[in-house]
């Protein structure tokens, strides 16, 4: 079970367009270089969170992307669902008639609890949150000397 590249890539550039809400947009080629993301993937991550409208897109010479609501408004779930679909760990949570063991299993009600479990979380973390735990991060870091 991993998270996918796309939605921890789309997490982090959601947090960058957080950095910077009610500042004006951000270039998407920014973003790419302070995350260290490819441009191109970057823009095939962009598409789905626009149309979704967490996203919106702003032309012309001082354009490129901000959030299309307050950090506080989008949660880590929105991301995730947009990216990737709905959380299903197994077939059988949601479409029960996709097993004739539902009704007697006892490993997919441990599954139903995972599943559960990091949905709690999915629905519980702001890109408000996030940000808090990136300057929270920041500031444990100590600065660079020049020698």
């Amino acid at each position: 079970m991993k998270i996918s590249t796309k939605v921890r890539y789309g997490a982090r550039a959601m947090l960058e367009l957080a950095s910077h809400y009610g500042k004006g947009p951000i270039e998407l080629k920014e973003i790419a270089k302070r995350e260290d993301i490819s441009i191109k993937y970057l823009e095939q991550v962009i598409i789905p969170l626009r149309t979704a409208g967490l996203v919106k897109a702003i032309r012309g010479s001082k354009g490129g992307y901000s959030l299309a609501k307050s950090p506080s408004e989008i949660l880590l779930n929105d991301l995730v669902e947009t990216l990737e679909g709905p959380l299903d760990l197994i077939e059988c949570l949601r479409n029960p008639t996709a097993c004739r063991k539902v009704p007697t299993c006892v490993t997919r009600d441990i599954w139903k609890d995972v599943q559960e479990a990091i949905q709690r979380v999915f629905h519980s973390i702001t890109l408000e949150d996030m940000l808090n735990r990136k300057g929270e991060k920041e500031n444990l870091i100590p600065p660079m000397y020049d020698i």
